[in-house]
C-alpha cells in the first residue's frame, strides 16, 4: 500500500504540468495577438523563411546565370517586359526574382549566425558581469561602453576593414558590436534576481556557482533576452545590408539583399527594379521581424499584461 500512495502524486503531478504549459502558451499567445501588427509580421516572417528553405523550387532560374539578350529587361507588366522573368533583370542579365528568392537564406543565415554568437557572448559576459559584481563588473561594463560610444555601422566598418571584405567577417563584426546590448541587459537582469530567496535558497543547498548562474538565474531573465534578441536579428539584416552595399559584406556574385543594391546603384533612373525590388525586400523583412519583436514584448512583460 505504501507504493501505491507514493507514486499517487507523481502520476497526478504530471497532467498538472502539461496544464499549467498549456495554459502558459495560450496566455501567451492571447498577449501576443492583441498586437495585429506582430500578428501580420509573424506571418510574413514565416512565409520568408519558407521562400528561404524552398528556394531552389521557387526561383524560376539559377541566379548566377546571365542571359546576355535580356539585359536590364524591365518586369514583365511592363512594356517590354518578358513573362520569363516577373521582376526584370539587372545589368549583366540574372533574374531579378531568382536573386531575391536565394537572398532571403543569406539574409536568414546572417540574423540566425549574428544573434547567435552575440547573444552567447553577451549572455556569458553579462552573467559574469552581474553575478560577481566589484572590479570584475566594472571593468566588463567599462569595455561594454567603449563600444557602445561609437556608432554600431561604423565600428563594424573598422572591424571588416581590419578583418577584410566578406560574409563571413561581416558577421563577426556586426556581432561584436551587437553583444554589449545582450550583456547589459543580461547583468541588469541577474542583479535584479540574484539576492531574490530562490537563489539564496539554492546557493544553502549547496549549489555551485555555474548552477546558480546558468540553471538557476538564467531561465528567470529570458524574457527581456528573446526581445532583444529579435530586434537584434533585424539589427544584423540590416548592418549586413549596409556593408555590403558599401562593398564590406558580401562580394558579388553573392545574391545578397546589400551587394544588389551597390550593384543596381548606377542604373537607378533607368532601370528602377534593380534598386526598388531589393530594398523593398529589406524594408519588409525588417518590419515583419520588429512587429514581432514588438509582439513578444507586449506578451512577455507583466508591466504591459497588467496594463
Amino acid at each position: 500500500m505504501s507504493d501505491s500512495t507514493s507514486l499517487t502524486p507523481i502520476a497526478a503531478d504530471t497532467p498538472k504540468v502539461a496544464t499549467t504549459k498549456r495554459g502558459a502558451l495560450r496566455e501567451f499567445w492571447f498577449y501576443f495577438s492583441e498586437n495585429r501588427g506582430a500578428v501580420i509580421g509573424l506571418w510574413v516572417f514565416a512565409a520568408l523563411i519558407l521562400v528561404a528553405l524552398f528556394a531552389p523550387l521557387l526561383a524560376p532560374h539559377n541566379p548566377d546565370i546571365q542571359f546576355r539578350d535580356a539585359l536590364l529587361m524591365p518586369p514583365a507588366w511592363e512594356a517590354g517586359g518578358s513573362m520569363k522573368f516577373l521582376l526584370g533583370t539587372d545589368a549583366v542579365g540574372r533574374d531579378m526574382l531568382s536573386r531575391l528568392i536565394y537572398g532571403s537564406q543569406f539574409s536568414l543565415f546572417v540574423g540566425i549566425v549574428v544573434v547567435s554568437v552575440a547573444l552567447v557572448i553577451g549572455v556569458t559576459t553579462g552573467l559574469i558581469a552581474g553575478f560577481f559584481g566589484g572590479y570584475v563588473d566594472t571593468f566588463i561594463m567599462r569595455v561594454m561602453d567603449i563600444i557602445l560610444s561609437f556608432p554600431s555601422l561604423v565600428l563594424a566598418l573598422v572591424l571588416v576593414a581590419i578583418l577584410g571584405p566578406g560574409l563571413t567577417n561581416a558577421m563577426i563584426a556586426i556581432a561584436l558590436v551587437l553583444q554589449p546590448h545582450f550583456a547589459r541587459l543580461t547583468r541588469a537582469a541577474v542583479i535584479a534576481e540574484k539576492n531574490r530567496e530562490y537563489v539564496t535558497a539554492a546557493r544553502l543547498a549547496g549549489a555551485g556557482r555555474l548552477r546558480l548562474m546558468f540553471k538557476t538565474i538564467l531561465p528567470n531573465c529570458l524574457a527581456p533576452l528573446i526581445v532583444q534578441a529579435t530586434l537584434s536579428f533585424s539589427n544584423a539584416i540590416l548592418d549586413a545590408a549596409a556593408l555590403g552595399f558599401l562593398g564590406m559584406g558580401a562580394q558579388p556574385p553573392t545574391p545578397e539583399w546589400g551587394t544588389m543594391l551597390a550593384e543596381a546603384r548606377e542604373f537607378i533612373l533607368r532601370a528602377w527594379w534593380v534598386v526598388t525590388f531589393p530594398g523593398l525586400a529589406i524594408l519588409i523583412t525588417v518590419l515583419a521581424i520588429n512587429l514581432v519583436g514588438d509582439g513578444l514584448r507586449d506578451a512577455l512583460d507583466p508591466k504591459l499584461k497588467r496594463s
